[in-house]
Protein backbone atom coordinates (compact mmCIF):
# COMPACT_ATOMS: atom_id res chain seq x y z
CA UNK A 1 0.00 0.00 0.00
CA UNK A 2 2.81 2.47 0.76
CA UNK A 3 3.68 3.05 -3.27
CA UNK A 4 -0.15 2.90 -3.94
CA UNK A 5 -0.46 6.44 -1.79
CA UNK A 6 -2.03 9.68 -4.06
CA UNK A 7 -0.83 7.31 -7.48
CA UNK A 8 -4.47 7.64 -8.34
CA UNK A 9 -8.53 7.26 -6.98
CA UNK A 10 -8.58 3.80 -4.84
CA UNK A 11 -11.14 1.18 -5.72
CA UNK A 12 -14.06 1.24 -2.97
CA UNK A 13 -13.38 -1.96 -2.23
CA UNK A 14 -9.81 -1.58 -1.55
CA UNK A 15 -10.14 1.84 0.81
CA UNK A 16 -13.03 -0.81 2.58
CA UNK A 17 -10.66 -3.74 3.04
CA UNK A 18 -7.66 -1.13 4.72
CA UNK A 19 -10.34 0.31 7.27
CA UNK A 20 -11.44 -2.85 8.34
CA UNK A 21 -7.90 -3.23 8.95
CA UNK A 22 -7.52 -0.44 11.27
CA UNK A 23 -10.98 -1.12 12.72
CA UNK A 24 -10.44 -4.37 13.74
CA UNK A 25 -7.06 -5.57 13.99
CA UNK A 26 -6.10 -2.19 15.76
CA UNK A 27 -8.88 -3.61 18.48
CA UNK A 28 -8.11 -6.92 18.23
CA UNK A 29 -4.67 -5.85 19.39
CA UNK A 30 -5.56 -4.88 23.26
CA UNK A 31 -6.39 -8.87 23.66
CA UNK A 32 -2.95 -9.97 21.97
CA UNK A 33 -1.36 -7.75 24.27
CA UNK A 34 -2.96 -9.71 27.27
CA UNK A 35 -2.53 -13.16 25.75
CA UNK A 36 1.15 -11.96 25.15
CA UNK A 37 2.07 -10.94 29.12
CA UNK A 38 0.92 -13.99 30.15
CA UNK A 39 3.97 -15.41 29.81
CA UNK A 40 6.21 -12.87 28.67
CA UNK A 41 7.06 -10.30 30.86
CA UNK A 42 5.43 -7.07 30.12
CA UNK A 43 7.91 -4.30 28.93
CA UNK A 44 10.53 -7.14 27.24
CA UNK A 45 7.78 -8.53 25.11
CA UNK A 46 6.57 -4.62 24.30
CA UNK A 47 10.29 -3.89 23.33
CA UNK A 48 10.58 -7.14 21.21
CA UNK A 49 7.69 -5.89 19.33
CA UNK A 50 8.81 -2.79 18.09
CA UNK A 51 12.01 -3.49 17.76
CA UNK A 52 11.22 -6.17 15.09
CA UNK A 53 8.73 -4.13 13.36
CA UNK A 54 10.59 -0.91 13.51
CA UNK A 55 13.62 -3.16 11.80
CA UNK A 56 11.76 -3.79 8.94
CA UNK A 57 10.15 -1.04 8.45
CA UNK A 58 13.29 1.24 8.54
CA UNK A 59 14.96 -1.40 6.19
CA UNK A 60 12.36 -1.20 3.99
CA UNK A 61 12.00 2.23 3.59
CA UNK A 62 16.06 2.93 3.25
CA UNK A 63 15.72 0.10 0.79
CA UNK A 64 13.61 2.52 -1.24
CA UNK A 65 16.29 4.93 -0.94
CA UNK A 66 14.62 6.77 1.20
CA UNK A 67 17.71 9.66 2.94
CA UNK A 68 19.07 8.39 5.70
CA UNK A 69 18.09 10.53 9.25
CA UNK A 70 20.59 12.78 10.63
CA UNK A 71 21.60 12.89 14.26
CA UNK A 72 19.17 15.21 15.24
CA UNK A 73 16.55 13.57 13.51
CA UNK A 74 17.35 10.12 16.04
CA UNK A 75 17.31 12.55 19.04
CA UNK A 76 14.12 13.49 18.20
CA UNK A 77 13.08 10.02 17.63
CA UNK A 78 14.15 9.07 21.00
CA UNK A 79 12.42 11.61 22.69
CA UNK A 80 8.98 11.02 20.69
CA UNK A 81 9.87 7.25 21.18
CA UNK A 82 10.40 7.64 24.66
CA UNK A 83 6.99 9.60 25.35
CA UNK A 84 4.60 7.87 23.13
CA UNK A 85 6.07 3.94 23.16
CA UNK A 86 7.28 3.45 27.02
CA UNK A 87 5.11 6.17 28.03
CA UNK A 88 2.30 5.28 26.56
CA UNK A 89 2.28 1.81 25.59
CA UNK A 90 4.53 1.00 28.47
CA UNK A 91 1.80 2.45 30.59
CA UNK A 92 -0.56 0.12 28.56
CA UNK A 93 1.15 -3.65 28.84
CA UNK A 94 1.69 -3.07 32.43
CA UNK A 95 -1.61 -2.08 33.37
CA UNK A 96 -3.10 -4.62 30.81
CA UNK A 97 -1.88 -7.13 34.03
CA UNK A 98 -4.12 -5.36 36.14
CA UNK A 99 -7.12 -4.54 34.08
CA UNK A 100 -9.13 -6.19 31.34
CA UNK A 101 -8.40 -5.38 27.50
CA UNK A 102 -11.60 -4.02 26.83
CA UNK A 103 -11.20 -1.57 29.69
CA UNK A 104 -7.99 -0.33 28.45
CA UNK A 105 -8.77 0.32 25.25
CA UNK A 106 -12.03 2.43 26.55
CA UNK A 107 -9.31 4.31 29.18
CA UNK A 108 -6.84 4.62 25.98
CA UNK A 109 -9.63 5.99 23.94
CA UNK A 110 -9.56 9.10 25.98
CA UNK A 111 -5.91 10.24 24.18
CA UNK A 112 -7.91 12.89 22.37
CA UNK A 113 -9.66 14.46 25.08
CA UNK A 114 -6.30 14.86 26.93
CA UNK A 115 -4.90 16.17 23.74
CA UNK A 116 -7.21 18.80 23.26
CA UNK A 117 -7.30 19.89 26.81
CA UNK A 118 -3.13 20.11 26.92
CA UNK A 119 -3.45 22.29 24.14
CA UNK A 120 -5.42 24.37 24.80
CA UNK A 121 -3.48 24.84 27.87
CA UNK A 122 -0.42 26.05 25.82
CA UNK A 123 0.25 29.39 24.74
CA UNK A 124 -0.44 29.27 21.23
CA UNK A 125 -2.81 26.32 21.37
CA UNK A 126 -6.67 26.72 20.28
CA UNK A 127 -8.63 27.73 22.58
CA UNK A 128 -11.63 25.73 24.01
CA UNK A 129 -14.64 26.10 22.11
CA UNK A 130 -18.00 25.67 24.09
CA UNK A 131 -18.72 22.67 21.89
CA UNK A 132 -15.53 21.06 23.27
CA UNK A 133 -15.77 22.01 26.45
CA UNK A 134 -18.95 19.77 26.30
CA UNK A 135 -17.19 16.76 24.73
CA UNK A 136 -14.45 16.96 27.89
CA UNK A 137 -17.52 16.97 30.39
CA UNK A 138 -18.78 14.24 28.43
CA UNK A 139 -15.33 12.55 28.77
CA UNK A 140 -14.39 13.05 32.03
CA UNK A 141 -18.29 11.73 32.84
CA UNK A 142 -17.62 8.24 31.45
CA UNK A 143 -14.41 8.18 33.28
CA UNK A 144 -16.40 8.81 35.97
CA UNK A 145 -18.47 5.84 35.64
CA UNK A 146 -15.52 3.74 35.29
CA UNK A 147 -13.49 4.44 38.44
CA UNK A 148 -16.72 5.53 40.57
CA UNK A 149 -18.19 3.98 43.71
CA UNK A 150 -17.89 -0.20 43.52
CA UNK A 151 -21.37 -0.83 43.17
CA UNK A 152 -22.71 1.52 40.81
CA UNK A 153 -24.42 0.11 38.18
CA UNK A 154 -24.31 -3.51 40.29
CA UNK A 155 -20.98 -4.52 39.05
CA UNK A 156 -17.45 -3.94 40.64
CA UNK A 157 -15.33 -0.97 39.59
CA UNK A 158 -11.82 -0.63 37.36
CA UNK A 159 -8.25 -1.40 39.68
CA UNK A 160 -7.37 2.03 40.21
CA UNK A 161 -4.06 1.42 40.18
CA UNK A 162 -4.38 -0.10 36.63
CA UNK A 163 -6.88 2.88 35.57
CA UNK A 164 -4.58 5.34 36.88
CA UNK A 165 -1.23 3.82 34.98
CA UNK A 166 -3.05 3.43 31.78
CA UNK A 167 -4.45 7.70 32.34
CA UNK A 168 -0.70 8.57 33.03
CA UNK A 169 0.11 6.59 29.63
CA UNK A 170 -2.38 8.84 27.85
CA UNK A 171 -0.88 11.69 29.12
CA UNK A 172 2.41 10.52 28.30
CA UNK A 173 1.19 9.75 24.57
CA UNK A 174 -0.57 13.54 24.60
CA UNK A 175 2.67 15.02 25.36
CA UNK A 176 5.00 13.32 23.36
CA UNK A 177 2.23 14.58 20.01
CA UNK A 178 2.29 17.99 21.02
CA UNK A 179 6.44 18.09 21.53
CA UNK A 180 6.58 16.25 18.06
CA UNK A 181 4.67 19.13 16.21
CA UNK A 182 8.63 20.53 16.69
CA UNK A 183 10.54 17.70 16.81
CA UNK A 184 13.22 17.45 14.03
CA UNK A 185 11.77 14.33 12.08
CA UNK A 186 12.24 12.85 8.87
CA UNK A 187 9.88 13.72 6.56
CA UNK A 188 8.70 10.69 5.77
CA UNK A 189 6.21 9.36 8.66
CA UNK A 190 7.58 5.51 7.47
CA UNK A 191 10.64 6.44 8.13
CA UNK A 192 10.15 8.77 11.63
CA UNK A 193 7.89 5.84 12.47
CA UNK A 194 10.37 3.29 12.34
CA UNK A 195 13.09 5.22 14.37
CA UNK A 196 10.77 6.23 17.03
CA UNK A 197 9.48 2.45 16.78
CA UNK A 198 13.59 1.36 17.35
CA UNK A 199 14.59 3.88 19.93
CA UNK A 200 11.36 3.04 22.15
CA UNK A 201 11.83 -0.61 21.67
CA UNK A 202 15.47 -0.16 22.86
CA UNK A 203 13.85 1.72 25.80
CA UNK A 204 11.80 -0.90 26.38
CA UNK A 205 14.06 -3.52 26.92
CA UNK A 206 16.28 -1.88 29.18
CA UNK A 207 13.63 -0.45 31.31
CA UNK A 208 12.24 -4.33 31.46
CA UNK A 209 15.94 -5.58 32.69
CA UNK A 210 16.10 -2.64 34.76
CA UNK A 211 12.59 -3.54 36.69
CA UNK A 212 14.12 -7.17 36.63
CA UNK A 213 12.35 -8.66 33.60
CA UNK A 214 15.27 -10.26 33.21
CA UNK A 215 14.66 -13.09 35.82
CA UNK A 216 11.05 -13.70 34.98
CA UNK A 217 11.44 -14.97 31.75
CA UNK A 218 11.89 -18.09 31.11
CA UNK A 219 11.60 -19.19 27.47
CA UNK A 220 10.52 -22.97 28.15
CA UNK A 221 7.35 -21.49 29.92
CA UNK A 222 6.02 -19.23 27.13
CA UNK A 223 3.06 -20.38 25.97
CA UNK A 224 2.14 -20.72 21.90
CA UNK A 225 -0.88 -18.24 22.89
CA UNK A 226 1.30 -15.69 24.04
CA UNK A 227 4.46 -16.12 21.44
CA UNK A 228 1.34 -16.16 18.46
CA UNK A 229 0.03 -12.97 20.46
CA UNK A 230 3.68 -10.85 20.07
CA UNK A 231 3.58 -12.20 16.47
CA UNK A 232 0.16 -10.87 16.19
CA UNK A 233 1.55 -7.58 17.54
CA UNK A 234 4.43 -7.17 15.26
CA UNK A 235 3.08 -8.03 11.80
CA UNK A 236 -0.69 -7.05 12.05
CA UNK A 237 -0.69 -4.38 14.61
CA UNK A 238 2.31 -2.45 13.66
CA UNK A 239 3.37 -3.60 10.44
CA UNK A 240 -0.24 -4.32 8.57
CA UNK A 241 -2.32 -2.25 10.38
CA UNK A 242 0.30 1.02 10.23
CA UNK A 243 1.20 0.56 6.50
CA UNK A 244 -3.16 0.79 5.82
CA UNK A 245 -3.44 3.50 7.93
CA UNK A 246 -0.96 5.79 6.50
CA UNK A 247 -2.25 4.78 3.14
CA UNK A 248 -5.72 5.74 4.40
CA UNK A 249 -4.49 9.17 4.60
CA UNK A 250 -3.33 9.59 1.69
CA UNK A 251 -6.38 8.57 -0.38
CA UNK A 252 -9.30 9.93 1.66
CA UNK A 253 -10.25 12.24 3.95
CA UNK A 254 -9.13 12.59 7.70
CA UNK A 255 -12.43 13.01 9.39
CA UNK A 256 -12.95 9.47 7.60
CA UNK A 257 -9.53 7.71 9.10
CA UNK A 258 -10.51 9.23 12.42
CA UNK A 259 -13.31 6.73 12.59
CA UNK A 260 -11.42 3.89 13.56
CA UNK A 261 -11.34 5.53 17.27
CA UNK A 262 -14.93 5.34 17.81
CA UNK A 263 -14.77 1.63 16.54
CA UNK A 264 -11.90 0.42 18.20
CA UNK A 265 -12.55 0.31 21.97
CA UNK A 266 -15.70 -1.10 21.24
CA UNK A 267 -14.32 -3.73 19.01
CA UNK A 268 -11.76 -4.25 22.07
CA UNK A 269 -14.87 -4.88 24.98
CA UNK A 270 -16.61 -6.61 22.75
CA UNK A 271 -13.49 -9.28 21.32
CA UNK A 272 -12.29 -9.27 25.03
CA UNK A 273 -15.75 -10.69 26.28
CA UNK A 274 -15.79 -13.12 23.69
CA UNK A 275 -12.43 -14.78 23.86
CA UNK A 276 -10.59 -13.92 27.12
CA UNK A 277 -14.36 -14.02 29.57
CA UNK A 278 -13.84 -10.30 30.41
CA UNK A 279 -16.93 -9.02 32.24
CA UNK A 280 -19.55 -7.28 29.60
CA UNK A 281 -21.37 -5.12 32.61
CA UNK A 282 -24.02 -2.27 32.65
CA UNK A 283 -20.99 0.11 33.37
CA UNK A 284 -18.84 -0.65 31.34
CA UNK A 285 -20.98 -0.57 28.08
CA UNK A 286 -22.29 3.21 29.49
CA UNK A 287 -18.80 4.15 29.55
CA UNK A 288 -17.70 2.46 26.51
CA UNK A 289 -20.84 4.56 25.18
CA UNK A 290 -19.80 7.78 26.82
CA UNK A 291 -16.29 8.22 26.30
CA UNK A 292 -16.82 7.08 22.24
CA UNK A 293 -19.44 10.14 22.24
CA UNK A 294 -17.02 12.52 24.03
CA UNK A 295 -14.48 11.56 21.35
CA UNK A 296 -17.05 12.03 18.46
CA UNK A 297 -17.84 15.37 19.85
CA UNK A 298 -13.92 16.50 19.88
CA UNK A 299 -12.73 14.88 17.15
CA UNK A 300 -15.60 16.54 14.82
CA UNK A 301 -15.34 19.45 16.03
CA UNK A 302 -11.57 20.78 15.86
CA UNK A 303 -10.21 23.85 13.89
CA UNK A 304 -9.60 23.10 10.38
CA UNK A 305 -5.59 24.06 9.68
CA UNK A 306 -5.45 27.56 7.49
CA UNK A 307 -3.54 25.87 4.74
CA UNK A 308 -1.73 22.96 4.10
CA UNK A 309 1.93 22.61 1.96
CA UNK A 310 1.11 21.52 -2.05
CA UNK A 311 2.86 17.89 -1.15
CA UNK A 312 0.35 17.60 2.10
CA UNK A 313 -2.24 18.54 0.89
CA UNK A 314 -5.49 15.90 2.62
CA UNK A 315 -3.35 14.59 4.98
CA UNK A 316 -3.24 15.33 8.75
CA UNK A 317 -0.01 17.31 10.51
CA UNK A 318 1.76 15.42 12.75
CA UNK A 319 -0.34 16.39 15.59
CA UNK A 320 -3.43 15.02 13.86
CA UNK A 321 -2.14 11.97 13.57
CA UNK A 322 -0.83 11.46 16.93
CA UNK A 323 -3.72 12.83 18.11
CA UNK A 324 -5.81 9.96 16.05
CA UNK A 325 -2.74 7.16 17.65
CA UNK A 326 -0.15 6.07 15.20
CA UNK A 327 1.42 3.32 16.76
CA UNK A 328 -0.35 2.95 19.95
CA UNK A 329 -2.13 -0.05 19.11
Amino acid sequence: MVDDVKTGRPSRLKVLLALAVIYFIWGSTYLAIKFAIETIPPFLMAGARFLVAGAVLYGYMRLRSVPRPTRKNWLAAMSVGGLLLVGGNGCLVWSEQRVPSGLAAILLATIPIWMVLLDSLRKDGARLTGRVAGGLGIGLAGLGILVGPAKLWGSSRVDLVGAGVLLFGALSWSVGSLYSRDAKLPASPFLAAAMEMLAGGAMLIVLGLLAGEGKQLHWQAVTFRSAAGLWYLIVFGSLVGFTAYIWLLGVISTARVSTYAYVNPVVAVLIGWAFAGEALSARVLLATGTIVAAVGVILFHRPRPLATAPDTEGLPTRDEEQMMGIGEK
